[in-house]
């Protein structure tokens, strides 16, 4: 239940305000920052050349905050004009290829932003790591110390955009300003993986700006490398934390806490408690719990609030009115004047299974969330992970967005730390991530639903992506389901290294199918060799919101999301085409079709 109070900000634009409001950049000129350098800019959009280094393309426009450095223009770093304290910052970012950057939060704390593509054991200093602190005093080869690296190396290619976003804490002082708790970062994912946790930062990091303080700028690094960023969104938590004082409790033994009647219920035992936990009282189980007390909020507003528990149930009164109904897991808003607000909590331990466990939680205009009671374990299952050091195999089932569960479905883990999936049943590539390989708990854990789970940063390639069909030409219409029953898969056969090649007929042809991941780890081949195929034989290769060709048969798909470079068409020639309100890129069948999707 942690964390699913989280609210976002209100959407106000970000002009030149002094400390940190919640909403997004608009982008449409530099005025967020203070003396912005001659190497920052304003563009329309950005892309990057995959092998050269330090280099991006700008097109003329708004909307997207960019970087160039270089030998004549050496760079400077970019500091917000508004001070911040505990944010939630998300972005998108892209890096031109070898480059190097990062983002301060209160100009102390580096998380680092680096041309990391295909590197299987990151440091701290690579993407999403946390730099080191540093001390000249000390020998050559230990003057760097306290950096976190990434959990997994997350990272796509240059030019390609990433997702980031990270809930920063800032540290705490007292009234003498002696600190009094360290800087941390809550949570940070990178590409839709937890690469950061509940990470404290015992001081700032290497290139600080002045010694640790409540708030300061955010800043981006811009003296190393390229870059770009776009839909940069800031959640300001400015507002002070409320207490929850003068709890007192009372213990009943009643049919159940939904009949629960305090004005005529014979109270077992009663006192005041410092804080909120459902252990209070002489009872183990088969007992109803009364808290009442007062919730301070230093501002008023409307507010997230909910009660949680675990081995019983809970409801929720504000101010004598109903917030949240029994049950385990109950929320609601409210508006809360500024002071003291009457609560009233009830929470029923109706039998013996489980942990009793109560706790209360509000969020929201510009709190973030605030737990109080004991502490809450939704799900406190190990996970089953299966790690792929060795080309490894794994049949199961896969649940995939906007369609019905794939049933025939095999994963393929490699050593290389690239792995995808394959639907046996339409001869389709899935899905493909990097970092670790599969989580199976949904599968193993108790009775089971046989669904595995990708572990890394995930690139799919859409509901219908890689498969083969008839078309009369090339701006005819592209059924997924076309094949029907032409369709006739044949299982797949193991090389010497345990790598499988998936065969299939479809319209008469015989079909190989091969996909290789690359040595370096920066994505896979395919090769589909198709016997004697019918003229009309069309392979669709992508399909995404947009795509574009870089260079000679490299493509980038899907507003940037990934690289496709054709190897070996046999002379036929690609089109880049919409149909459904996206763009596919197919290519006619000649017998033997080979590509590489790097990401």
């Amino acid at each position: 239940m942690i964390g699913f109070l989280y609210a976002c900000g209100a959407g106000l634009m970000l002009a030149q305000p002094a400390t940190a409001q919640s909403g997004k950049w608009p982008l449409t000129d530099l005025s967020a920052f203070r003396q912005p350098g001659g190497t920052w800019q304003i563009a329309g959009d950005v892309s990057a050349r995959i092998n050269k280094p330090n280099a991006l393309e700008t097109v003329k426009g708004t909307g997207v905050l960019v970087n160039l450095p270089g030998k004549k223009q050496h760079g400077e770093d970019l500091y917000s004009n508004f001070q911040h304290g505990d944010i939630d910052l998300e972005l998108d970012y892209m890096m031109a290829a070898g480059s190097n950057s990062g983002i301060y939060f209160q100009g102390r704390y580096e998380f680092q932003l680096f041309d990391s593509w295909g590197n299987p054991s990151p440091r701290a200093a690579d993407n999403g790591g946390i730099y080191e602190r540093w001390d000249d005093s000390k020998p050559e080869g230990q003057k760097g110390f306290q950096g976190y690296a990434p959990r997994q190396n997350a990272s796509k290619a240059p030019g390609l955009w990433q997702h980031l976003k990270v809930s920063f804490q800032a540290p705490r002082f007292d009234a003498s300003g002696n600190k009094i708790e360290n800087a941390r970062i809550i949570r940070a994912e990178l590409n839709g993986v937890t690469i950061h946790e509940n990470l404290e930062l015992l001081g700032a990091t290497r290139g600080a700006n002045g010694n640790e303080a409540a708030t300061g700028p955010l800043r981006i690094q811009g003296d190393h490398g390229a870059v770009a960023f776009r839909n940069i969104q800031i959640t300001d938590y400015s507002t002070p934390r409320p207490s929850l004082t003068g709890l007192e409790y009372a213990v009943y033994k009643t049919a159940g806490a939904r009949d629960l009647d305090p004005a005529t219920a014979k109270v077992e035992a009663k006192g005041a408690s410092d804080k909120l936990t459902a252990n209070a009282g002489p009872f183990t189980h088969g007992y109803q719990l009364r808290y009442t007390g007062k919730l301070n909020v230093p501002q008023a507003g409307d507010y997230n609030v909910a009660v949680m528990a675990q081995g019983g149930g809970a409801s929720l009164k504000i101010n004598g009115k109903p917030v949240a109904a029994y049950g385990g897991n109950g929320r609601g808003r409210v508006s809360l004047p500024a002071g003291a607000s009457d609560v009233e909590i009830i929470y029923g331990r109706e039998g013996d299974w489980g942990a009793p466990t109560l706790a209360f939680a509000i969020a929201g205009n510009g709190l973030r969330e605030t737990l109080y009671g004991d502490p809450v374990s939704p799900d406190n299952t190990d996970p089953i992970l299966v790690e792929a050091d060795q080309n490894t195999l794994l049949r199961s089932f896969l649940d995939m967005p906007g369609r019905e569960k794939i049933t025939h479905a095999i994963s393929v883990g490699s050593p290389e730390k690239v792995h995808y999936s394959y639907d046996l049943d339409n001869g389709m590539l899935l899905q493909a991530w990097r970092g670790r390989f599969l989580e199976t708990t949904p599968m193993w854990h108790e009775r089971g639903n046989g669904t595995a789970r990708p572990v890394g940063a995930l690139q799919r390639f859409g509901k219908t992506a890689f498969t083969l069909n008839r078309l009369a030409d090339a701006a005819a219409e592209w059924k997924a389901d076309s094949a029907g029953t032409s369709y006739r898969p044949k299982g797949y056969v193991l090389d010497e290294k345990d790598r499988p090649t998936f065969r299939y007929q479809i319209f008469g042809s015989n079909v190989s199918d091969a996909i290789r991941i690359l040595p370096d780890g920066s994505g896979f081949t395919r090769e589909l060799e198709v016997s004697a195929p019918a003229a009309d034989l069309f392979a669709k290769l992508a399909e995404g919101a947009q795509i574009e060709q870089v260079e000679k048969d490299l493509y980038v798909v899907d507003g940037k999301s990934f690289y496709l470079r054709l190897t070996d068409a046999g002379g036929a020639k690609p089109v880049v085409r919409s149909s459904g309100g996206k763009q596919e890129l197919i290519v006619p069948v000649r017998g033997k079709l080979s590509y590489s999707i790097l990401f």
